[in-house]
């Protein structure tokens, strides 16, 4: 007969395998920090807050002009447009990749190692690679953020296949089905909410991405910002930021509602 009040287990044993594995990344954090010679008593000593103070206050008052938001709209909706376009790329690509990893066989292992190759590269690199192929603009940024993307959602489409249950898709083939009708009506469907909710998470991403990526040529904010940032216009700075941080929340915003819509 069980205790009323069982005995926890002890915080530490020697049989534990997620015991020894802690002990190892503390000591990994612990060795991060001694071998980085962080210098956090410069970071917040009194005349480093200073200068940050004055640098900051550089950025007010934003600019507001209407010359100016005549280039600002446009390239905030450029890089709306370059991370809603990459992300479907992606989606299409990553699907394409998803189907042959999560089966056995050759085939598995080739897709596994470009969905490999594909992430492994930042975004930052594809865009400075494909700006030689594409040139300047919003096509290498777009691009960019597909070839990376695509290494992501298709590395998890391939984990939410292997995982799917497989009962739906045997019960159509038993009854005559082929193997694309099977995928398309009985595994596609119960996977649908969560692939699409790895697509909406990776846009939100890919809305950072795309205003960064702009500093490299690739177009939108981010090739603004870098211009007006590096002519010390810290007024114009300042807009384009707010308008950073505009474009981030209305498509987080979009994303989490449709999430919700999808878990419900």
């Amino acid at each position: 007969m069980r205790s009323a009040n069982p005995v926890p287990p002890p915080l530490w044993d020697a049989r534990c395998k997620a015991c020894w594995f802690s002990l190892a990344l503390l000591a990994l954090v612990a060795a991060s920090f001694w071998s980085l010679d962080l210098q956090w008593a410069a970071f917040f000593s009194l005349e480093a807050l200073r200068s940050m103070a004055r640098f900051g206050a550089e950025f007010w008052p934003p600019e507001t002009s209407e010359a100016f938001l005549r280039k600002l709209l446009p390239a905030a909706w450029e890089t709306l447009a370059m991370s809603l376009l990459g992300t479907l790329l992606a989606a299409l690509a990553g699907l394409l990749l998803a189907l042959p990893a999560s089966r056995g066989g050759a085939a598995r292992g080739l897709a596994r190692g470009v969905l490999n190759a594909l992430r492994s590269v930042p975004e930052l690199v594809w865009a400075a690679l494909l700006i030689i192929l594409a040139g300047l603009g919003p096509l290498a940024g777009t691009l960019a953020l597909a070839a990376h993307t695509a290494g992501v959602l298709g590395r998890l489409y391939a984990d939410a296949l292997e995982n799917a249950p497989a009962a739906p898709a045997a019960t159509l083939r038993a009854q005559g089905a082929g193997a694309a009708q099977a995928f398309a009506y009985a595994t596609l469907p119960a996977l649908l909410p969560q692939l699409l909710s790895y697509t909406l998470y990776r846009w939100e991403n890919n809305i950072r991405a795309a205003a960064v990526l702009g500093v490299v040529g690739a177009g939108g904010l981010g090739q603004l910002l870098a211009f007006h940032m590096g002519l010390f216009h810290m007024g114009k700075t300042a807009s384009i930021l707010l308008a950073m941080l505009a474009l981030v929340a209305l498509v987080d915003g979009a994303s989490l509602a449709a999430r919700r819509r999808l878990t419900l």
